[in-house]
């Protein structure tokens, strides 16, 4: 008798309350879901782009249709709010249907590549952009649909099979996920969805495999992953943590500014990899823009926003990234931190809240300087000019968002591209992960590789040469035999290519161009 399956049970952590239960995946059945998955992938991938999008297509409809029930499962599973979960989490996924089903064929079709020298005049290129095959999706409790879903699609446009595992602590939003997939209708075993525990089921992808992993998560487990990939040179795509600067810059729209940062720094609770987190503001324009914003935070209100519409922040997903929040928070004031301003609880407080907390007198020895909060702090520093802040911006581990703040959009383009981050925003934070269309990735501990956009689409596949011929011809200039014919010749060849003098050229031509002929156009006598 076979002993009953375990389970894992999603909590809300805004109520305390469990909501819903799933059944872990037996791990001994993931060869046989492998191999079913392969013989799906070998289906899949013989179809047009026009034929998955029709698939994809399905899948946006049922997301539209079910937008209040799938943004009702992301607030009970992680906890932010009803309108925070449609915004950044239902409707980047139904973009990511319409963008990748309509412009995937464009990125992905096959493509001549131009020659490089008349040299190779006989040479032609086509490169092609080819399935990895079985791709597995490792992604976090922050953002467990959007973040998932999109990749799925990009998997799926390109002609993948898809393994994916949810957090452990949104089991919920997996099932979810998996309704979303079941409606557009795909080869069985195309698509599977592994619960149970992130090590065991990572350790077991590449037990079994996987073509590629994409993770997002912590530093620390995208470098136990890498480790892990290396054994079998398994590639990864990984998208870790951030503590990303927003510099405001003297010549700053305020009002503008603080929406801003109440938006980037405090919204899902803080728990945004691409987030605001350290806020770097000339000192011409510091206190006022603390007013500005001390006085928004203190408006904003915290509480349990699954089913009440007048709350703006929700609640922590997990009581371990509550006590890292709370440490950051002890450890900032015990250094000197002021907190200027907190957001005010509405309705019960039973569930893993925080207050969004603005913070002044920072300096950068305090924790939420230097490492990643995941929580709705903002720090705040002073600084002389733009250069400073600058410096103090790049000053960090992480480097996956940053913005810039000024009415001058040539001057916020200069200063960000002097930003080490993978993407930088002027006058808006946190936003362009909701962009199909653009790349998503960081720079130094913050990751390697991109998902999202035309790039995130080629992360999906390999990238293959196909060369020919023009003309038929018996050999090429570098093949066998050697001699000092064959020496000449190349000479000539590099000299015809690149000469110092026109006459050189002219010389080095009327001798290539006989030797070329005869080596390309007659046989070589062995006998």
């Amino acid at each position: 008798m076979n002993a009953p399956a375990r389970t894992v049970a999603d909590t809300n952590p805004a109520t305390g309350q469990p909501f819903f239960e799933l059944a872990e995946t037996d791990l001994n059945q993931l060869p046989e879901m492998f191999s079913k998955a392969r013989a799906a992938q070998k289906i899949w991938a013989m179809k047009s782009f026009p034929e998955r999008a029709e698939h994809i297509f399905k899948m946006r409809r049922y997301i539209v249709d079910n937008a209040e029930a799938l943004s009702k499962t992301v607030s009970q599973s992680n906890g932010k709010t009803l309108t925070d979960a449609l915004a950044t989490e239902v409707l980047p996924c139904a973009l990511a249907c319409n963008w990748y089903g309509k412009n995937a064929a464009k990125v992905l079709k096959p493509k001549i590549r131009s020659g490089g020298h008349l040299l190779f005049f006989n040479k032609r290129t086509r490169m092609l952009r080819l399935p990895l095959g079985v791709v597995g999706i490792i992604s976090p409790w922050n953002y467990p649909l959007s973040i998932p879903f999109g990749e799925i699609v990009m998997a799926l446009m390109s002609g993948n099979a898809v393994m994916l595992k949810v957090a452990a602590a949104t089991p919920a939003v997996g099932h979810a996920i998996e309704q979303i997939v079941a409606a557009g209708d795909l080869p069985e075993g195309l698509f599977n969805h592994v619960v149970g525990s992130g090590a065991a089921v990572a350790t077991a992808f590449f037990e079994n495999k996987v073509d590629k992993l994409f993770f997002t998560g912590s530093v620390n487990a995208g470098k136990v992953l890498m480790a892990q990939a290396a054994e079998t040179l398994t590639p990864l795509s990984l998208e870790l943590g951030g503590n990303d600067p927003m510099i405001v810059l003297e010549d700053a729209d305020l009002e503008r500014a603080a929406n801003g940062a109440a938006w980037g720094g405090y919204q899902n609770a803080g728990q945004s990899c691409g987030g605001v987190e350290r806020i770097y503001v000339v000192e011409k324009v510091y206190d006022e823009f603390v007013r500005i914003l001390a006085s928004k935070t203190r408006a904003l209100r915290h509480g349990v926003g699954c089913e009440n519409f007048d709350v703006d922040i929700g609640s922590i997903t997990t009581a371990g990234q509550l006590r890292t929040v709370q440490q950051h928070l002890e450890d900032a004031v015990q250094k000197g931190a002021t907190i200027a301003a907190q957001s005010q609880p509405v309705g019960p407080q039973d569930g893993l809240f925080h207050p969004a907390t603005m913070l002044v007198d920072v300096s950068d020895e305090m924790l939420t300087m230097k490492d990643e909060t995941f929580g709705p702090i903002v720090a705040i520093s002073k600084v002389k000019d733009q250069e400073e802040a600058i410096r103090r911006a790049n000053d960090s581990n992480l480097a996956l968002t940053s913005s810039v703040w000024t009415r001058d959009n040539k001057r916020g383009q200069a200063v960000a591209a002097r930003l080490e981050s993978g993407v930088t925003t002027i006058n808006d934070h946190l936003y362009t992960h909701g962009l199909s269309e653009t790349p998503w990735g960081g720079w130094k501990e913050s990751g390697i590789g991109r998902t999202h956009g035309p790039e995130g689409l080629e992360e999906m596949t390999h990238a293959k040469v196909v060369n020919w011929d023009m003309l038929s011809t018996k050999r090429n200039l570098w093949w066998y035999p050697f001699n000092e014919e064959t020496w000449r010749g190349l000479l000539n060849a590099l000299r015809f290519a690149f000469p110092k003098s026109a006459g050189q050229w002219f010389s080095a031509s009327l001798a290539l161009t006989p030797f070329l002929l005869k080596k390309m156009f007659t046989g070589w006598k062995t006998d």
